[in-house]
C-alpha cells in the first residue's frame, strides 16, 4: 500500500478542530556528518513537508523532538494530544518507546515512514499506531490522515472501554452469585430469599450489592470457610 493510509478517508467521522490538538512531532535523529547524504536530505525534506502541512492545516505543534533517549521524558512533560513519528530505518525503536510511554496515557500515534514492510506495518498497527503512512507525506494529505487517525483512536478507545465495562460487570455478577450461593447453603434460603436478604443489607449499610457480596466472601475466607 504505497502512498496511502490504510483507512478509507471518505468516511472520516467528525473530529475536534485541528487547532485544539496539541501535537508533538518526533523526528529521526540525523547526525551532522550525514546531513549531505541522499537519505538524510530526503528525511529533512520530509520533515519540512510535514511541518508545513501541519501548520497549513492549523494544527498546534507544541514541540519537534528527536527520537533519542530523552524522548519519553519530553513526551511525559509535554502531554500532547497526538504524536506524529516521522522516521525511517530507526522507526521501530522509536515506536517501541512511544507505545510503552502511551500505555498508561493512551493517545493517537501517526507514523510517516518509508518502510513498506508488511510485517512491520502489521506490528505497528497491533502495537497501537492509529495510522501507518508509507511514502505518503504530501502536505495536502496530512489533515485527512490525521482526522482518520483521531477517529480510529477514539473508536478503539470506546471499544476498549466497553470491553472493560463488560468484564467488570461479569466479575461483579460472579461475586454476587457466589455470595448468594453461600447464603442459600448456610441458611437454607431460596435464591430469591438470599438475593432479597443481600439487597436489604446493602441498602441498610449504604453499600453497593457487589461490595456487600465481596465483604461476605472476605469474611468467609478470613474464617477459613
Amino acid at each position: 500500500m504505497r502512498g496511502k493510509e490504510n483507512t478509507d478517508e471518505a468516511t472520516t467521522p467528525a473530529t475536534p478542530a485541528s487547532t485544539s490538538l496539541r501535537i508533538v512531532v518526533v523526528n529521526t535523529v540525523i547526525q551532522r556528518e550525514d546531513e549531505l547524504q541522499e537519505h538524510a536530505q530526503a528525511q529533512l525534506a520530509r520533515s519540512r513537508a510535514l511541518r508545513i502541512g501541519l501548520l497549513q492545516a492549523g494544527y498546534n505543534i507544541i514541540a519537534v523532538i528527536p527520537g533519542d533517549i530523552y524522548m519519553s521524558e519530553r513526551i511525559a512533560q509535554l502531554q500532547p494530544d497526538m504524536i506524529i513519528i516521522d522516521a525511517e530505518s530507526d522507526s521501530r525503536d522509536v515506536l517501541e518507546h512511544m507505545v510503552m510511554l502511551t500505555r498508561d496515557a493512551p493517545r493517537p500515534i501517526v507514523l510517516f515512514t518509508e518502510d513498506g514492510n508488511q510485517s512491520n506495518m502489521a506490528a505497528a498497527m497491533e502495537a497501537g499506531v492509529s495510522a501507518y503512512v508509507v511514502a505518503g507525506l504530501q502536505s495536502e494529505r496530512i489533515k485527512p490522515v490525521l482526522d482518520v487517525a483521531m477517529a480510529r483512536f477514539n473508536a478503539d478507545q470506546k471499544l476498549r472501554s466497553e470491553l472493560s465495562d463488560t468484564k467488570a460487570k461479569l466479575q461483579e455478577r460472579k461475586t454476587i452469585e457466589r455470595a448468594k450461593g453461600l447464603l442459600m447453603e448456610r441458611h437454607h434460603l431460596s435464591e430469591n430469599e438470599a438475593y432479597q436478604k443481600m439487597r436489604k443489607q446493602a441498602m441498610e449499610k449504604n453499600l453497593k450489592l457487589v461490595d456487600l457480596a465481596q465483604r461476605m466472601l472476605d469474611v468467609v475466607d478470613l474464617l477459613g470457610g
